[in-house]
Formats: C-alpha cells, sequence, structure tokens
C-alpha cells in the first residue's frame, strides 16, 4: 500500500498518491497498472482485459462488495475505490465472497478523480460514465472499447457536473418500468457484462 507520504504530496504527483492492493503478490506492486494486468492475467490463466472499474464515488459497502465480486467473476483488469479501508468492512466482505482476494484494487479518492480520469485518457483508454443525460448512448447500441474505464456514481447524486464534462461518453441501460433507476451495482453488472460479452465475440471472430 501507498506510504504516508505520499498522501501529503498528493496534491504535487498524482502518481505518488494512487494506492494498490495486489492480495496475491508478495512484492510490493508496480505502478504501471499494464503490466499488473498482464501478470494477472498470466497467473490466472484467463485473456488480458483493458476495462477498469471506477467506484470510488459509491458510499454503500454492500454496492462496494458486489462491484468487486462481479468485476473479478468477469475479468475487469481492476477495481478502483474510493478508500482501501473499505474491504475490512463485513458487508463488504460478504457480497465480495473474498473476490478482493484475486482482482487488482486501486484506491483513488474522489478528490483525485479528475487528474485520475486524465491520465487514463492520456493511456488510451476512452471514460464511458453510467448516466442518464440528453446525449447518452443506449447501451444495446454501444459498442465498448478495448481500453474502456468505468466510471460509476454516487447511489443518491450519480456523477457530479465536474467529472461528466471529462467523460468521453455517457451511456445509459434502457428500462421499460416506472422507476427510473438502477441500484448502482446493478447498472455496473450490466455493463461490466456488455463489455464482456462484445470483447468475448471479438476474440471468436479473430480466431
Amino acid at each position: 500500500l501507498g506510504s504516508n507520504s505520499a498522501e501529503t504530496d498528493s496534491q504535487t504527483e498524482w502518481t505518488d498518491v494512487q494506492k494498490k492492493i495486489i492480495p496475491w503478490k508478495n512484492s510490493a506492486p508496480s505502478l504501471d497498472l499494464e503490466m499488473v494486468f498482464q501478470d494477472r492475467a498470466a497467473k490466472l490463466g484467463k485473456s488480458n482485459s483493458r476495462l477498469i472499474v471506477v467506484a470510488s464515488l459509491i458510499d454503500k459497502p454492500t454496492n462496494l462488495g458486489g462491484l468487486c465480486r462481479t468485476s473479478e467473476i468477469f475479468g475487469a483488469s481492476a477495481l478502483v475505490v474510493g478508500n482501501l479501508h473499505s474491504i475490512q468492512d463485513k458487508q463488504f466482505q460478504h457480497l465480495s465472497v473474498s473476490a478482493e482476494q484475486w482482482l487488482p484494487l486501486v484506491e483513488v479518492k474522489p478528490s483525485q478523480l479528475v487528474d485520475y480520469v486524465q491520465q487514463k485518457k492520456m493511456e488510451g483508454y476512452t471514460i464511458i460514465g453510467v448516466e442518464q443525460t440528453a446525449k447518452s448512448f443506449d447501451l444495446t447500441e454501444y459498442c465498448f472499447p478495448e481500453k474502456s474505464l468505468l466510471l460509476l456514481g454516487n447511489e443518491h447524486e450519480g456523477i457530479p457536473a465536474n467529472l461528466i464534462h471529462h467523460l468521453d461518453v455517457c451511456v445509459e441501460i434502457p428500462q421499460q418500468g416506472i422507476i427510473r433507476s438502477l441500484n448502482v451495482h446493478v447498472s455496473g453488472a450490466l455493463l461490466i457484462w456488455e463489455y464482456t460479452r462484445q470483447q468475448v465475440i471479438k476474440q471468436k471472430q479473430q480466431k
């Protein structure tokens, strides 16, 4: 995990504040997420996914635990959380069923998300917000890029305006009922699965 001094320097050097926990590695992890992803894929014998799920805005341990489980099952590269201490919560652990032991977790505080998103853009990621806006794409019609960063909103407030401006695209889930919002874990799970489905189809077509 990152040091206290790294947190102190958070305003001046972004790479110093990003923390990682990778339970299946004994040595200190590299800050290069691409190397982390490749290493994990090799260890688990899985394809090298390029989906990052960002849940820093989510407050409830149950939602975080469920997202951790879903992200690990469908082979996401990493789950970003606002505070790594949340994985010690019993509600988190009840929902995650040990997924945190196999999935790389990254700590990015909400106040650091703008810098984090900009950094990932420079690395070639498309920043995708799960949000209903006037220009949102229907999930059934959206084609996920291989390098996708999925940003999930807060349970009550969604994605704040200052982050909406940094998104490349917003994707919304088509709904038929009266209630107009899904639980954030459910929304995240649907997009994670659709990304995975598209990548599986693409891999089959390339064979």
